[in-house]
């Protein structure tokens, strides 16, 4: 079975043009293995839209579905519940007019396709094919807009409110989108750059309308998209869960994680698997100089992220390894080093997993392993994470002789985190992390460095530096 595209169609009083767009959506070639779904989205048409919708899904039942909405809410809404109910590997926004041409569907996916975008954005400002010549003060306020969202979004778009806005399902569902109307463009763009996607953007061709031809565009809806991007650009709201924010707030502690990748970089060899490697966060760092090196991980969105995020890497390769799953193990080549740095602590049936990690081990091969100290500590925090437990020493070393290791050492990491952590998780019972003193955090990395060993309470985390046995 192929992959599956999605074309979600938000309509709002387009009788006149919708059934030669559905007729063009049904007829724009698609790349193979590739298979269209068609979901439209009534926003309360107050004239015919609605029929003339019901007829086509009634005509292609297996291709067209219809959702309505009882009010007018806005295109942004329109577009909401067309990712609910969308069951795609890949997305694609599609106006109910003809100002976009279908057949610009090939350009758009390319890039998805081939595994180097999370999004693609069709601009209608490129060198490319026809563009009908329109309005000089809407073309302006678009550039406006444009530059304003690339401002905040540290991007380099041509631009950000065209329609066609392809993109990978799974990242885009997993944001929370809050524009009910226009304001999506924007919202959507600055998301996605939060998220570190990879956007590429080509060429399409565009057909405008004018005012008295239908277009809904105005300068409310201008407004309400430089709101958009103030308000989003400071409020970082780009994850429907809390576990989510929590990694993505990690991802910006660069000093820390340099100092997690240094405490072990002694004990790496030259070929290296790294179990839950997670939004790559340690493998920019442990990866360079490495002959062979392979991340891994279980949630698909992660797995792509790292895709595109380490793709330049010639000494890298990205696959799906279940930590508990033993056939997953098999398929993989021996290493000198399995990196499992906080993974242990999310799963259930831990001896099997080391198991896991001991068949994958070249003989004389080691296995660091990072896991959180302390049960007295296990909060909110954990919960939200997905922690089964926190070990302690004894716990750790007797879980990794049973499986067959040698116990080398056991490293003590980053004792200063410890009370801010209990704080939080354990008396406070917060859910979520503040990215304002994960930051301040990170910035005195340096000094946390030098003073962490004489530090008298105990580590927030432990790492097990284990030996495969020569025989």
């Amino acid at each position: 079975m192929g992959r599956l595209l999605s074309i979600l169609v938000p309509l709002y009083n387009e009788e006149e043009y919708l059934p030669a767009v559905l007729q063009r959506v049904l007829n724009a070639p698609l790349p193979e293995q590739l298979d269209r779904e068609i979901i439209i989205v009534d926003d309360g048409s107050l004239d015919a839209s609605p029929l003339i919708a019901q007829e086509w899904a009634a005509r292609y039942p297996d291709v067209i579905r219809f959702i309505q909405h009882k009010r007018n809410m806005g295109k942004g809404a329109a577009i909401v519940t067309a990712l609910e109910h969308a069951r795609g590997d890949y997305g694609i926004i599609q106006d109910a007019d003809l100002e976009y041409d279908p057949r610009d569907y090939p350009k758009l996916l390319k890039p998805l396709l081939e595994g180097q975008a999370d999004a693609v954005y069709g601009s209608r400002f490129a060198v490319a094919g026809e563009r009908r010549v329109l309005y000089f003060w809407h073309s302006f306020a678009n550039k406006i807009l444009t530059a304003l969202c690339n401002i905040a979004a540290d991007l380099n778009l041509t631009d950000v409110e065209t329609c066609y806005k392809a993109f990978r399902m799974a990242l885009v569902k997993s944001i929370p989108i809050r524009s009910t109307r226009f304001g999506i463009e924007p919202e959507l763009t600055v998301k996605l750059a939060q998220r570190q996607a990879a956007i590429y953007e080509v060429p399409i061709s565009y057909h405008g309308r004018t005012y008295d031809e239908g277009k809904k565009v105005g300068l409310k809806d201008a407004f309400e998209a430089v709101w958009a991007i103030f308000r989003f650009c400071i409020f970082r709201d780009i994850y429907k869960e809390s576990g989510g924010e929590i990694l993505d707030a990690f991802a910006f502690t660069p000093r820390f994680n340099r100092w997690m990748a240094d405490t072990i970089r002694p004990y790496l060899g030259q070929t290296v698997l790294e179990i839950g490697a997670g939004m790559g966060n340690l493998s920019r760092h442990i990866a360079p100089g490495r002959r062979r090196y392979v991340a891994t991980d279980i949630d698909p969105e992660h797995l792509a992220r790292l895709q595109n995020r380490l793709q330049h890497r010639p000494n890298l390769t990205v696959c799906r390894c279940d930590l508990t799953n033993p056939a997953d193990f098999e398929h993989i080549e021996p290493v000198e080093s399995v990196v499992c740095l906080n993974v242990l602590e999310h799963v259930h049936d831990a001896l099997q997993a080391v198991r896991n990690i001991y068949s994958v081990l070249r003989p004389g091969g080691r296995a660091l392993i990072l896991v959180p100290e302390g049960q007295e500590i296990y909060g909110e925090l954990d919960r939200v994470l997905g922690h089964y437990k926190r070990y302690s020493k004894a716990e750790l070393r007797s879980l990794l002789e049973s499986a067959g290791f040698q116990v080398q050492r056991i490293l003590e990491f980053n004792r200063m985190a410890r009370p801010g952590w209990w704080l939080n998780g354990k008396i406070l019972k917060r859910r979520s992390i503040s990215r304002l003193q994960l930051t301040i955090y990170d910035r005195l990395v340096w000094l946390w460095r030098r003073v962490d060993p004489f530090l008298p309470w105990k580590p927030t985390s432990i790492i097990a530096v284990a030996e495969r046995p020569r025989m």
